[in-house]
């Protein structure tokens, strides 16, 4: 079979270092892209060779753009860039919502734009969106905007691409134990109500978003579908964090 390449934005650590070497291991060339650039290496060291590293940043489309030129032709690209911010939002700084919506939806977009001209016919993009896509929680609003855009901006992409044969699809994992989600396992109480709303009775880990993708990826006729992955999460409730965060602040 002729070796496949693969993109992989947000690759330096969590979910995307994750995916990074599930689709090494399946036989996709990788180029592990990220802010951290010395994240990035990191992990292209540690799949050897014929992987590499580039540095991206999803909210400088000039960023994102010199990614791409970059690549190649490519068979997948994978994003996993993300992050999120806690505030009410009569009390959340605009800004602080904006840079939540940069790079969870807009450089989602980027990321489409440039990618999807450089993908073989018959390719796949996956991104990685939430169960906030269609979960609200309070103190989250620009990280539940920002999925739930996300959501749609993956079935539009998948009109627009299905000509090509380009399927796009997205994962949108519940609570997984990452360095993003870190921080929230310092709050008492967090994770525990997590999991208790979780049916599965655990959090995720990057390597079952990773296998998610992995099949995303292959699967020849499935685009425009945004797959719930949170061990049952999508039929519970959603933890409240701010009573949490309150109940720590007061201590």
């Amino acid at each position: 079979m002729t070796e496949q390449s693969a993109v992989v934005v947000g690759g330096a650590s969590g979910i995307g270092k994750a995916v990074a070497h599930a689709l090494a291991a399946d036989g996709h060339r990788v180029v592990v892209a990220d802010r951290n650039a010395d994240g990035a290496h990191a992990v292209a060291a540690e799949l050897g060779e014929p992987h590499s590293a580039a540095t991206v940043d999803v909210t400088d489309e000039d960023s994102v753009g010199a990614l791409f030129d970059g690549a190649g032709e490519l068979d997948i690209v994978v994003n996993t860039a993300g992050f999120s911010s806690l505030g009410l939002i009569t009390e959340l700084p605009v800004e602080d919502f904006r840079s939540v919506v940069d790079v969870c939806l807009t450089g989602s977009f980027l990321v489409i734009k440039h990618g999807a001209p450089r993908l073989h016919d018959g390719g796949a993009l996956v991104s990685i969106s939430s169960l906030n896509g269609r979960q609200p929680a309070a103190a989250m609003s620009a990280y539940c905007a920002a999925k739930a855009g996300l959501s749609m901006l993956t079935q539009v992409a998948a009109l627009e691409l299905a000509p090509r044969g380009i399927r796009v699809n997205a994962v949108a994992p519940g609570f997984v134990h990452t360095p993003l989600t870190e921080p929230a396992t310092h709050i008492p109480g967090v994770v525990d109500e997590y999991v208790e709303n979780t049916p599965l009775g655990r959090a995720g880990t990057p390597e079952d978003i990773a296998d998610a993708v992995l099949f995303l990826c292959k699967a020849p006729w499935l685009t425009g579908e945004v797959l719930d992955l949170n061990g049952g999460a999508h039929m519970m409730r959603y933890p409240d964090l701010m009573s949490h965060v309150m109940k720590l602040a007061a201590q």
